[in-house]
């Protein structure tokens, strides 16, 4: 195994240096002062090409195809023929890419992240105009590299749901839409719920504190975590012994920083709960970004939002702001956490109206792949779809097409991970339930042990070994499906609303 075992050495020290890389984006995000933009593009740039050049290199493609004989008589279900699998997968897809686009990607979003905050500031989408279209043209450029047999958004959605095509992510939406529609017309037509509770004078501080005792007690290992500000909330790992969550406070609005600070510990536990023995090598990943997704959903929603949950730490959290929620009741609260309405920001966005978000960025973006939609007319399109899909139109940029970070980063392609893990949840916490019953009991009591038990070896410590189609038939005995998801809202939320 000489040449594996130098392949795996190899490979992490690739990803050492990714991991640098990554405290350095974590680092803009929460501390850099905005003047250091240009610079930090410039190591972006530097650290890519080193990083892209190591990996394509002739020595990385001489190991790793003596390691592909080294195990070629071993399982195909063997750690080193599962590891060999996905090198493999990377290695095929990157090494169509040349070294300079891969160093301009990392420069030009650098750059892009900072006029994105500046633009969202000042709600003004003409700053960021121009530097999405140069985004777009990179990402064109990256997509025509990779190659596609059908749509060239195919390309780039692979790079975060590995094994997916365009057609099937519209095949899943088509399939979704009429049963969310459904449910929203039938929550319109009840009485209205009333979340002005949660509108009241929170101390960004209080907030913090309360949301730092839910994931301790969630299994957030804040010795090999922490938690920062950023304008974007969002979870960077440089190692599982090393994973940073990040969220933003509003003082008037409860559930901004408070299931915030949930949703990204539930990624936070996913890049924890990694196996120790596949630390340094390609299986110490996640599968996909809707796999990602879907532990995120599951505990900010599921679990985060249930009624179990309330139940037990509602007392805490009106003790924790003395006279702010003493006449709010456990039921008029846990309502008002589930109220459902259309609203303009994604990230706030109540359980059956947040895949009409996905649906949206996912149709903007096929178009401004394609052309069909200029960069200039963003705004216009943007805004008729949240006519379309929502029923409503942002008064501003801000809260409109400049609210989410992901286009200053290329992330093309990501957004519909976002709705398939939303998906996911509930398929998975389905089979948890079924699985080991006394999860549910558990939840009651505000215990989070037996689920997160299920979680870690079901979902966590498998890490890369399968593609995410794969693992969904592993774990749950079926192909990914929105039964399960569906029932869930609909028996939530028929109950919240009383029809």
């Amino acid at each position: 195994m000489e040449n594996y075992n130098a392949l795996i050495v190899r490979l992490a020290e690739i990803g050492h240096l990714n991991n640098a890389t990554a405290v350095l984006g974590w680092d803009q995000q929460c501390y850099m002062p905005h003047g250091g933009a240009g610079e930090r593009a410039e190591s972006f740039a530097v650290l890519g090409k080193i990083s892209h050049e190591m990996f394509i290199g002739n020595e990385t493609r001489r190991l790793l195809e003596g390691a592909e004989k080294e195990v070629s008589s071993q399982s195909p279900e063997s750690d080193e023929a599962l590891t060999l699998r996905a090198v493999r997968r990377d290695f095929d897809k990157s090494v169509k890419l040349p070294t300079a686009l891969v160093a301009e990607i990392g420069k030009a979003t650098a750059l892009a992240h900072e006029t994105w905050v500046k633009a969202r500031a000042e709600s003004d989408w003409k700053q960021f105009a121009p530097t999405l279209s140069h985004l777009l043209d990179l990402s064109r450029q990256v997509a025509n590299y990779y190659g596609y047999e059908d749509q060239m958004y195919d390309a780039l959605l692979d790079q975060y749901e590995p094994g997916m095509k365009t057609a099937e992510v519209a095949q899943v939406f088509n399939e979704l839409r009429p049963g969310l529609v459904k449910l929203v017309q039938d929550i319109a037509a009840a009485p209205p719920i009333d979340d002005t509770p949660l509108r009241r004078d929170f101390d960004p501080a209080g907030q913090k504190a309360f949301g730092e005792t839910i994931i301790r007690k969630m299994g957030f290992d804040f010795e090999r975590g922490r938690q920062d500000v950023a304008v974007h909330p969002f979870c960077t790992s440089f190692g599982r012994n090393d994973v940073r969550i990040t969220t933003r406070f509003d003082k008037n609005w409860l559930p901004c920083a408070l299931m915030g600070t949930i949703h990204e510990t539930g990624h936070a536990l996913y890049e924890q709960g990694f196996d120790p023995k596949d630390d340094d090598t390609p299986l110490s990943d996640a599968t996909s970004l809707g796999f990602h997704e879907s532990q995120s959903r599951l505990w900010e929603n599921i679990v985060g939002r249930s009624r179990g949950f309330w139940n037990i730490y509602y007392t805490d959290l009106q003790k924790q702001f003395p006279g702010v929620l003493d006449d709010v009741s456990l039921d008029s609260f846990y309502k008002a956490i589930n109220k459902v309405e259309p609203s303009f920001i994604r990230v706030e966005a109540d359980e059956v109206t947040y895949p009409l978000h996905i649906m949206l960025r996912f149709e903007m973006e096929k178009a401004m792949l394609a052309e069909t939609i200029s960069v200039e007319d963003v705004p216009e399109a943007w805004n008729e779809k949240m006519r379309e899909y929502l029923g409503i139109v942002p008064s501003n940029d801000a809260e409109g097409c400049l609210q989410d970070v992901h286009w200053s980063g290329a992330s093309f392609g990501y957004f519909p991970t976002y709705a398939l893990g939303t998906i996911l949840s509930a398929q998975l916490f389905e089979k948890a339930q079924k699985h080991n019953l006394a999860i549910a009991g558990d939840l009651e009591k505000g215990e989070f042990g037996s689920l997160l038990s299920w979680l870690r070896e079901n979902v966590h410590q498998p890490g890369r070994r399968y593609l995410p189609a794969e693992l969904v038939q592993r774990v749950c005995g079926e192909a990914p499906q929105s039964r399960s998801y569906l029932h869930y809202l609909n028996s939530k939320f028929r109950d919240v609303y009383g029809i």
